[in-house]
């Protein structure tokens, strides 16, 4: 089998970031503006002091711990759109834990992120059962299911859950001080816990998908479902577990939203950050190892662009064009891969089968 040389591979993935970069600046240039100070604003933005760096980080943990959940479920063949309720519901599951649990930190804090993880499980199941059992695609049932995530939020927020003033559906009271992950230090303001859950995270999704048997089920059912199961792989089973696991991640990104960015309970908790990750994930074509850097560079853009409305009059949604922009021409790029490698594949083989089928010497005596 033929593949595509090293200096191709690498072409092809560096080729899609500078004609993403392009197309960005020539945006840029339409509505006026100078593209060198746009980047050079978003690099300040995002790296200027240690506040800003820890912005970064602090996107970056979620978004990294959302987008490896869904390299497992993508690896199943399975859409998981759902990822943005999963994550809204480990963050109420440990809401409930930092608002009801009166226990000293080295004990409330482990409960609340199992809580988180239970919640997001539970959220995830039902995607999966829906789908396993009901037949119901996962894309829809993911959508129903993140509505109603945030429905119930909002549920708790203005009723069980409000403030001691009354009625409101912006958020919950601020949780204790206890129930809240601590920081690293007054100038790096970011959780070492965190930290160190998305390094154990990384590794154990990586290693899992290359070295286990659950890993190359997993593989096979997304491969092919049928053929996978006439091969003895439990494929339901596979993807209600990939599902699940999925969901323990997303509860874990969620509880980080209320026990450390925000301190409380609020609508959308999850901010959008589900739905950026299947952009990272489809960015970096379900290969895991390269996902921590790419949900860095993505929360760099992020963060830096905040200082575009103020110094260049530009929106921050320039963002948002840049990372759309860049998915969508690795996408073009990887099918383009795929479809280099399959003709190099066919063209290996055809003189194999065209002697194959000739006669040979003695054979026409």
């Amino acid at each position: 089998m033929k593949t595509l040389s090293p200096w191709a591979r690498l072409a092809l993935a560096i080729v899609p970031i500078l004609i993403s970069l392009a197309i960005t600046a020539l945006l840029i240039l339409a509505v006026g503006s100078d593209p060198r100070a746009v980047f050079e604003k978003v690099w300040e933005g995002a790296f200027r002091d240690m506040r800003a760096f820890s912005g970064v980080v602090n996107f970056w943990i979620p978004l990294t711990l959302a987008a490896m959940g869904l390299v497992v479920t993508f690896t199943a063949g399975l859409w998981n759109i759902g990822v943005e309720g999963q994550m809204i519901m480990g963050a109420v599951f440990a809401s409930w834990a930092a608002l009801t649990l009166k226990l000293p930190p080295l004990v409330l804090i482990p409960i609340e992120i199992a809580a988180a993880m239970l919640g997001g499980a539970l959220w995830a199941a039902l995607v999966g059962l829906l789908k396993i059992r009901l037949g119901v695609h996962e894309i829809f049932g993911g959508v129903a299911l993140n509505a109603l995530a945030n429905v119930i939020s909002i549920f708790l927020i203005s009723g069980p859950w409000q403030p001691p003033e009354g009625g409101s559906v912006r958020a919950t009271p601020l949780f204790p001080v206890d129930a809240l992950l601590p920081p690293f230090s007054a100038e790096f303001d970011v959780s070492l816990l965190a930290l160190v859950i998305v390094g154990t995270v990384f590794a154990a999704v990586v290693l899992a998908l290359r070295g286990t048997r659950w890993g190359l089920q997993l593989k096979a059912t997304g491969k092919n479902a049928r053929s996978a199961l006439l091969l003895g792989v439990p494929t339901r089973q596979s993807a209600l577990s990939a599902f699940i696991i999925c969901g323990m991640i997303a509860g874990i990104a969620g509880s980080y939203r209320v026990l450390f960015t925000y301190g409380n309970l609020r609508p959308l908790v999850s901010g959008g950050i589900g739905f950026l990750a299947l952009l990272v994930v489809l960015l970096v074509s379900m290969r895991g190892i390269w996902v921590p850097l790419v949900t860095f560079a993505f929360a760099a853009i992020l963060g830096g662009s905040a200082r575009l409305k103020v110094a260049l009059q530009l929106d921050s949604s320039l963002a948002g064009v840049l990372q759309g922009m860049l998915v969508l021409v690795v996408l073009l790029f990887t099918g383009l891969r795929q479809r280099l490698q399959l003709e190099r594949e066919r063209s290996a083989t055809a003189p194999v089968e065209s002697s194959a089928s000739t006669p040979s010497t003695s054979e026409r005596l």
